[in-house]
Parts: C-alpha cells; structure tokens; sequence
C-alpha cells in the first residue's frame, strides 16, 4: 500500500506543483466517482429525474423509443453546466490560496490545505466505515433545506427541457452546498494558480458524472441498487484520497523545513 501511494504522489508535475500534478487530478477524480455515489446521487439525484421526466413528457408516443429514453436520460447540459461552476469555484479557490499563501508565514497555506481537504475525506471514510462516528461528522447527504428552497425558486422559470434551460440549472445547482464538495475545494485551493483550480475541480466534477448518469438512466430505485452494489467500496476509496492528500501535505511541509 506505501509502495501504491508513494508511486501515485510521484505522478505530479516535474515541477513540484501538486496543482497540475497527475496525483491531485487522480485523486479529485476518484473521490468524486467513489463520494458521488453517497452525495452526488441522493442530493442532485431528485433533480435529474425530474429533468428526465419533463424531457419524456415531450416526447410524442409515436417517437418514444428506447433511444429516446437514453438521450433523454444524459442531460448533458445539465452535467455541463455543474462542471462549469466547479471549474469557476475552483478557480477562485485556488486564486484565493495563492494570494494568502503569499502572505502565509513559510508560504505554509498550500500544505494546510492540503491537510484540511485530506481530514475531510478522511471524515466522511471514517463516517462510513465506523456508524458510530457519524454523529461527530457534519452531515453532508442533504443540503439544507432553505438553500434548496432559494435556488428551487431562483431556477422555477427556467425551462429544464431545452439545452440552454439544462446547462443553465446545472450551473445553479453546483452551488449546492456539500461538506464534499468543501473537501475537494480545499485541496484544489492548494492548486497554485487558478488553471491549476481549475482542472483539479474538473477532474472532481467529471468523476460525479457516472452515478448521475446511472440515475438518470436506470431510474431512482435501480440507482439505489446500484448504489448498494458499489457503496462498500467507496469509503476506502475517499479513505485513499484522503491518504494521498496527508502524503502531499507532509511533502509540502517538508520542503519548508
């Protein structure tokens, strides 16, 4: 497992920046296909399947066919539009950092946020792994339900069957708030610059994709099927992002030293 971990952190940029290193990217880009499946689809899953529904609603009995159903079910501009906001967050997650950072003592800002997105991770594994934590963990499954409420009415003239309509509450539905979503934040802050954001938040963004996908496509009772089927495996996947993160953290501070 060191061996694995090690050889992962070395995958970053020649460099040294961690914000463009293959071993951030890898790591937002698992946690977002392992945590989506415990975050992504409960919270946004409602959202997609009502997307889903009003598309199928327009679509005349004569032409209902099974592909129909499928490109029905993509909502491509919707997923586009979440992957533009995480792509804009993480840019100025990662513009704030660097400001800081500047006036950070040590320039120690990179590391700790390193840290901090590594305990998070690390918080939602151990909620899963042991129940018994979860009570000390803030719950992050559901946004609260005022938030939800703002941008349902901030979104209610929006027509979510046209392709304009979908990326447009995609866009609006990435600010949900998410513990999370938070952690990938906090590492994509350490990014350096703000491409470097950017695509970390890409990569995170892209990896939540798939169990939307299976939402949309399957339906919320087979999604939750699936879900059962691959939620054994998520907690030790977050387990080793948050490991490779506090490995990126302790290579910072050491170089500061």
């Amino acid at each position: 497992m060191k061996q694995y971990i090690l050889a992962l952190v070395t995958l970053c940029s020649a460099d040294g920046s961690v914000g463009t290193g293959t071993a951030l990217l890898l790591g937002l880009l698992t946690a977002g296909a392992a945590g989506s499946v415990m975050h992504c689809a409960p919270m946004c899953g409602p959202f997609v399947l009502g997307q889903v529904s009003d598309r199928l609603a327009r679509i005349p009995a004569a032409r209902l066919c099974e592909s129909a159903r499928l490109s029905s079910a993509l909502l491509l501009p919707y997923h586009l539009g979440r992957l533009s906001t995480y792509a804009a967050l993480g840019m100025l997650a990662a513009t704030s950092g660097d400001i800081l950072a500047s006036a950070a003592p040590l320039g120690m800002l990179p590391a700790l946020l390193l840290l901090l997105g590594a305990l998070l991770f690390l918080g939602h594994a151990a909620g899963r792994l042991v129940p018994r934590l979860r009570p000390l963990i803030p719950a992050s499954d559901r946004a609260p339900a005022a938030w939800v409420r703002g941008i349902a009415r901030l979104t209610s003239g929006i027509d979510r069957t046209r392709p304009l309509g979908g990326y447009l509450l995609g866009v609006a539905l990435g600010f949900l708030p998410c513990g999370f979503l938070y952690a990938a934040l906090a590492a994509a802050a350490a990014a350096g610059n703000a491409a470097g954001g950017a695509l970390a938040m890409l990569a995170f963004g892209v990896g939540t994709v798939p169990s939307l996908l299976a939402v949309g496509i399957a339906g919320q009772a087979a999604g939750y099927a699936w879900r059962r089927g691959i939620t054994a495996a998520a907690p030790v996947v977050m387990l080793l992002n948050a490991i490779i993160l506090g490995v990126l953290a302790w290579q910072r501070f050491a170089a500061l030293a």
